[in-house]
């Protein structure tokens, strides 16, 4: 699609529209609870922003089934990580804005690379300021810590915070507190219990080999320490411990896949602002997934163009 055709679907009359609920074809199986997963919203006090996760949310809200509650994947806002102080609070007020106005479900949230602040600032102080770092992403969602577990029913839900410091960038990895409470996590959890895991980038993927736009000159695939965990090895040898691990939901690379990799699917669920709102990123339009978890353990996803 082209960046006018998308701007012109995308205008404020056709985000006014109602918005009619979604309806799904359910299985034979009896559906235990529904959870829309919105990752990679990037919004941003643009119209085009604003009235897409508008769109997103009431599309989220008003399924059918009704979802049960949002899993916010991270990158709620679309840059803190190089944004003044003042640029980084119009963005956060656009996003409790629309949640304010659109949003009746309880969220769940996961932090992103870009909801981080200052990382990539130069300025001496901003290190010494108290919303530095994951303080200003924590408090604007109101997470107690950026890493933590909850239970829905007969499932028991991780959420991971995938993103780290690394020489003014970011890397893709758990650090070690948060490695070792994993650890004893998964060790408190009844066996009977189903487990998803959450975080922000992938931990197994293929559609992160498909970010780039061609290989390296030698033919290697070329793969980002910020698109992959790089301490998979580690967090799957662990998972495989634990037979009730049944799916991992990330999103960060803006596409969408799904591989099972010993016995764990692992889902990445494209992007709500697509190309950053600037209409598909490589053919895939702005989306979220929906999923249904089931008593016996068994997850079904399906996605939403929105």
């Amino acid at each position: 699609m082209q960046r006018r055709k998308f701007l012109q679907s995308a205008s404020i009359a056709t985000f006014a529209t109602s918005i009619a609920p979604v309806a799904f074809t359910m299985d034979n199986k009896q559906k235990f609870f529904r959870a829309a997963f919105l990752s990679d919203v990037h919004v941003k006090p643009t119209t085009i922003a604003e009235e897409g996760m508008r769109k997103a949310y009431k599309t989220a809200n008003n399924l059918n089934p009704k979802a049960d509650f949002i899993i916010n994947g991270g990158d709620a806002i679309m840059d803190a990580l190089k944004a003044t102080k003042e640029k980084t609070q119009l963005q956060w007020d656009v996003w409790n804005k629309v949640l304010q106005a659109e949003n009746k479900l309880p969220v769940y949230n996961c932090i992103g690379n870009h909801d981080i602040w200052g990382w990539q600032m130069t300025e001496p102080e901003i290190e010494a300021d108290a919303l530095y770092d994951k303080a200003w992403v924590l408090q604007q969602h109101k997470m107690s810590n950026r890493f933590y577990s909850f239970e829905k029913h007969n499932w028991h839900f991780i959420v991971l915070d995938s993103v780290q410091e690394n020489n003014g960038g970011y890397i893709a990895r758990l650090d070690e507190p948060q490695f070792a409470w994993l650890e004893n996590e998964l060790k408190t959890i009844d066996a009977a219990k189903h487990i998803c895991i959450v975080s922000h980038i992938p931990i197994v993927s293929f559609c992160s080999a498909m970010f780039a736009d061609k290989n390296e000159a030698n033919g290697d695939w070329r793969i980002s320490r910020a698109l992959l965990h790089v301490d998979n090895r580690r967090i799957i040898d662990l998972f495989k411990q634990y037979k009730n691990i049944v799916c991992c939901l990330s999103g960060h690379i803006h596409l969408q896949d799904s591989v099972e990799y010993f016995g764990i699917q692992y889902y990445c669920n494209g992007a709500v602002s697509g190309d950053w709102w600037s209409g598909p990123f490589k053919g895939f339009a702005p989306a979220f997934a929906v999923f249904d978890f089931y008593e016996d353990g068994t997850v079904k996803r399906e996605m939403i163009n929105y």
